[in-house]
């Protein structure tokens, strides 16, 4: 009886012992999840109530169209994150108190993180301005990328991206154009993605456009680099920003705001391809 009851204290310790293990191990964003899911429930919850019929000569009753889907996002922009890891970012997009959040993360050993769901609205882009647009977040989706904005982007990163971007192409008819940085969307405030990140290398698998180094190219009389620039989407009431995001996006440079005349000529190019 005795070695009985020993066996049973045994097996109650091992099971104490497994319990408090997985509860210990159970993933660290439990809690944010369950908060994720709750602002989803509500946001579902938003949708399904019927249009209101609340104005001057209100109909009888609610009408519901029966011919609708989600919109879709039409940009993508990236970002590096200005932090020193991945961790770090993960933590920082699942506390409230920061009010930032993006729909994708990428680790610098390729691992993605989807942190939002794409259809809806994440808090990405800030005050920003592309072409005509002021509401970027409500039609783009935001990919953070793990860099603190001095390093070179690692391979694994890229090819992860490349992925990504691939599978953002095809399910939501993204034009090639629209895939661009946070530098551009917003010259005065960011920097990123910085001077390393290989914007060339995006556009030769359809990411962006780009320009041809061989073309022969003569500037036109009277040739507006405010106006190219404007064509292409920059915001231009900070000129010197503009031109320093133009520069850091397709010459890798970003040290001023001067343009020499292969420069002009760049821009004269990306100017064209805007048009069509």
């Amino acid at each position: 009886m005795g070695m009985y009851n020993r066996y049973e204290r045994l097996i109650f310790v091992v099971a104490f012992v497994l319990g408090l293990f997985a509860s210990c191990s159970r993933h660290p964003y439990h809690n944010t999840n369950k908060i994720y899911k709750k602002q989803a429930k509500d946001l579902s919850r938003q949708i399904k109530t019927l249009p209101s019929v609340d104005s001057i000569y209100p109909g009888a009753w609610p009408v519901g169209a029966v011919n609708f889907n989600l919109r879709k996002p039409n940009y993508v922009i990236i970002h590096h994150t200005a932090q020193n890891s991945c961790q770090q970012t993960l933590k920082t997009f699942t506390t409230m108190a920061s009010q930032v959040s993006a729909h994708y993360v990428i680790c610098k050993d390729g691992t993605i993180h989807h942190m939002l769901n794409d259809y809806l609205r994440a808090w990405h882009g800030g005050v920003a301005r592309w072409g005509s647009i002021t509401d970027i977040n409500s039609s783009s989706i935001g990919i953070e990328i793990d860099n603190n904005g001095f390093e070179v982007f690692t391979e694994q990163q890229l090819l992860s991206l490349l992925y990504l971007l691939d599978k953002l192409k095809k399910s939501y008819n993204i034009p090639a154009a629209n895939f661009i940085g946070h530098s551009d969307i917003a010259p005065v405030r960011k920097v990123d993605p910085n001077v390393n990140f290989p914007w060339k290398r995006l556009s030769e698998n359809g990411f962006g456009i780009w320009y041809d180094v061989n073309a022969e190219t003569s500037l036109p009389p009277n040739f507006n680099n405010l106006h190219a620039l404007r064509l292409i989407g920059y915001d231009i009431r900070d000129t010197s920003a503009a031109i320093m995001a133009f520069k850091r996006r397709f010459l890798s440079v970003d040290k001023d705001s001067l343009l020499t005349v292969d420069d002009q000529k760049v821009l004269w190019q990306l100017a064209q391809k805007s048009l069509n």
